[in-house]
């Protein structure tokens, strides 16, 4: 690789360096690789987020993970990665998902978390009555039912009788745009916040210092996007717009950010595409 070229390198990869800071710096707990890492193993804050939630002081979580995979029985079949999955003392298990979209919290989605939630609960020949309880939670950055609740419970009940049908099987909708001046309010608050001092509750403005103002959670969160990066290249044909991309900054000598802008490339996607980019400087 000659001067020129070397030059050209360095350029690209602080641009690249540059699309990595934009995307981490406009993150809130609405986007799941941030919210997946700050609940990863931190009970407190898993903890208080149930408490907020449930409406209950006395949540105590034994484990928490970000980021599960649970995997079909089946080759064919559907597989899911749940944002965070927490278990209680008793043995209870939440999965909890923060979705932007309508679709992605769509109410079938929950039935097939459950699911594959339950499938893992029962070894061989446990009684169905040892089925322990689960909760499916969706933290939704829109109002899911639009009737201004901040919080809608999910609940069964015979048709005929009126009465309830409790079956351990639990479905809970957060408002994500809820305004209110209570506990709802600050917890949809902090989730829309991106900077970590404007968010009300420290086990979460902790975490999310960590991972955005601190160099070791930045790294953490740069491998992140270069992980999605290496996804999306296997899920989706995204060589075109990368080829589209660099074609673009050479005959119009334009910056990657210039070239992404043209290309109408916003949020997420933008790093790691830039990110993917890198990979062939």
């Amino acid at each position: 690789m000659d001067r020129k070229e070397e030059n050209k390198a360095i350029e690209l990869n602080a641009q690249i360096l540059e699309e990595l800071n934009k995307a981490i710096d406009d993150m809130t707990l609405f986007d799941d690789d941030l919210m997946s890492k700050v609940f990863d193993g931190n009970t407190e804050a898993t903890e208080l987020l149930l408490r907020i939630i449930l409406e209950r002081d006395d949540i105590k979580v034994l484990r928490v993970k970000g980021q599960v995979d649970m995997r079909s029985p089946y080759v064919a079949g559907r597989s899911i990665r749940l944002d965070i999955h927490a278990i209680l003392g008793d043995g209870t298990e939440f999965d909890v998902e923060v979705q932007r979209s309508e679709e992605g919290a769509h109410i079938r989605r929950a039935r097939f978390n459950g699911s594959m939630m339950d499938t893992r609960m029962l070894k061989k020949k446990q009684e169905f009555k040892e089925l322990r309880d689960a909760y499916v939670i969706f933290i939704c950055q829109h109002d899911k039912f639009g009737e201004g609740d901040p919080v809608y419970h999910v609940d069964k009940v015979v048709r005929e009788t009126g009465k309830p049908y409790d079956d351990g099987a639990y479905t809970i909708y957060v408002n994500g745009v809820y305004q209110g001046e209570n506990s709802f309010g600050r917890l949809a608050h902090d989730f829309n916040c991106r900077e970590a001092d404007d968010i009300f509750y420290k086990p979460f403005a902790d975490g999310v210092r960590h991972f955005k103002e601190t160099k070791e959670g930045r790294e953490i969160m740069c491998e992140s996007f270069e992980r999605l990066a290496d996804k999306v290249a296997e899920e989706r044909a995204e060589q075109t717009k990368i080829d589209a991309i660099k074609n673009m900054m050479d005959y119009f000598k334009c910056s990657l950010e210039e070239a992404l802008n043209a290309l109408k490339i916003t949020g997420k996607e933008r790093a790691i595409i830039a990110k993917q980019l890198q990979k062939t400087v």
